[in-house]
């Protein structure tokens, strides 16, 4: 490392704290609490700081986390709640299990099995994985449980490729598939009511307006801007992030030569497949049996330990899903925290008030794109759904935008932003913590993904939407 890089690094660390402190002195606004104001302050400078490259999010976290109980701003209680969260609990359970399909090789199989029918290019992989997912997403109220199928899988296909993550020859290779899992579960979501437990949330909370969303018509609403993005994107990262390996003519038939020498099944294999279907079946019914998903991930890790195709010094060896476990938990806090202390509805409201001049057309996108930004503070879906949703269709609707095309805007956003950053959704923990992947890169291809997406569904999801919905 050369002289001027801890130089800059401790820069960009003093202009962390000196925002922190900054806002911290700045008078709290009118309708705010002291602690709602200086919670904001950790949090945005948390956040800026991994941006800026200023802090690793990990530190990142735990020095928020002991800023915010040192300073008296949140109690240890309400601090540390995030750490006994089910969804937390489940992601970190969803990468022990994963590295059983490693472990066994069953992972390395699957990547052979996808390379033989769609590896002729990087960009077909890409749409391989975007095509599984959203077959399955519909059987999938949760996008957390579904990420814990569709990382394993694109994490074989991307080992079979030979994008390992120490593997520099091969990075950007493991970074284009590894984001086109990601880009997958935002949009798969989006296609779906039932592919993420806040759509019909949202669609109940859509109701009082007069707006009435039910699978038909959500599936008629999403198709047209959806599967253009699902179409389009793929291409639009392969181009930019510009995969070491491009055309792969080769590579099918040598998939299938190395399937046939790895010969039948194993007994380890046969077990964690075994496993995998029981817990997809179960996490499909889980809403209709009342199941809870968590619990559904330790009985397949149960499951993997009594058989011992896992053993606890494979899990010990595990050191990402503790540090993913730690950060995510920290800043679930801290999101859950300023939406109990009313920060976010108040923000909300502020942004909203300044739109009663604009034309209703301008007002309806200016709506959209701040109810897509202030997910920067949110480290949930649906906790940004339950703040913003209703105070953003109600400005609407007395501004006079359509209530069903904004509705239906502010729900497919719900669902695009979770790539916005690496803790945008509990979706992308696994594949955040892939090591293909830094967090400065997940933010700019997070922030680029949202963009985009924004634009598709604004400018040919909202004539769609004034037709279908008539």
């Amino acid at each position: 490392m050369s002289p001027a890089n801890p130089r800059r690094t401790l820069i960009k660390q003093g202009i962390t704290f000196a925002i922190a402190i900054g806002i911290w002195l700045t008078p709290v606004p009118a309708g705010l609490t002291a602690e709602a104001w200086h919670l904001f302050g950790i949090f945005a400078a948390t956040i800026l700081s991994v941006i800026l490259n200023a802090f690793p999010l990990l530190t990142a976290s735990v020095l928020a986390i002991a800023a915010a109980v040192l300073s008296g701003t949140l109690s240890a209680e309400a601090a540390y709640a995030g750490f006994s969260n089910p969804t937390i609990v489940l992601i970190v359970v969803a990468f022990l299990v994963a590295r059983a399909v490693v472990k066994c090789g069953l992972g390395q199989r699957l990547g052979y099995r996808a390379i033989s029918l769609f590896g002729h290019s990087s960009l077909g992989l890409s749409y391989s994985i975007v095509l599984v997912d959203a077959v399955i997403a519909p059987a999938f109220p949760s996008n957390t449980a579904r990420s814990g199928v569709l990382f394993p899988l694109t994490s074989s296909i991307a080992e079979a490729a030979g994008a390992a993550p120490e593997r520099d020859d091969r990075r950007r290779l493991g970074k284009f598939l590894m984001f086109s899992g990601m880009l997958s579960l935002t949009l798969s979501s989006a296609l779906w009511l039932t592919a993420m437990a806040g759509n019909p949330l949202g669609a109940a909370l859509s109701r009082p307006f007069g707006v009435e969303i039910g699978f038909g018509s959500w599936l008629m609403a999403a198709s047209v801007p959806t599967v253009l993005c699902m179409a389009l994107l793929p291409f639009v990262y392969y181009k930019m992030i510009r995969p070491e390996i491009t055309a792969m003519p080769n590579a099918p038939a040598e998939a299938r030569r190395a399937l046939a020498e790895l010969g039948p099944l194993t007994r380890d294999q046969k077990l964690v497949m075994a496993t995998f279907a029981g817990m997809v079946v179960l996490w499909g019914a889980a809403a209709t049996l009342r199941i809870d998903p968590t619990a559904i991930a330790f009985l397949g890790l149960a499951s993997l330990l009594g058989t011992g195709v896992l053993t606890p010094r494979d899990i010990a060896k595990e050191g990402d899903a503790l540090a993913t476990f730690i950060w995510f938990a920290a800043l679930f806090t801290m999101s859950s925290q300023l939406n109990t202390l009313g920060f976010m509805e108040f923000l909300g409201g502020r942004l909203v008030l300044h739109l009663g001049g604009l034309p209703m057309a301008l007002a309806a996108v200016a709506l959209v794109v701040l109810y897509v930004l202030l997910h920067y503070f949110f480290v949930s879906q649906n906790a940004h759904l339950l703040a913003l949703f209703v105070v953003f269709l109600g400005v609407g609707v007395k501004l006079g935008v359509p209530a069903a095309p904004l509705a239906f805007q502010l729900l497919f956003a719900t669902n695009y932003f979770a790539a916005l950053t690496p803790q945008a959704s509990s979706a992308n923990l696994l594949f955040a913590g892939s090591g293909q992947l830094s967090q400065q890169e997940l933010y700019r291809l997070g922030a680029l993904h949202t963009a985009l997406c924004t634009l598709i569904y604004l400018v040919v999801g909202t004539p769609w939407l004034l037709l279908v919905t008539r």
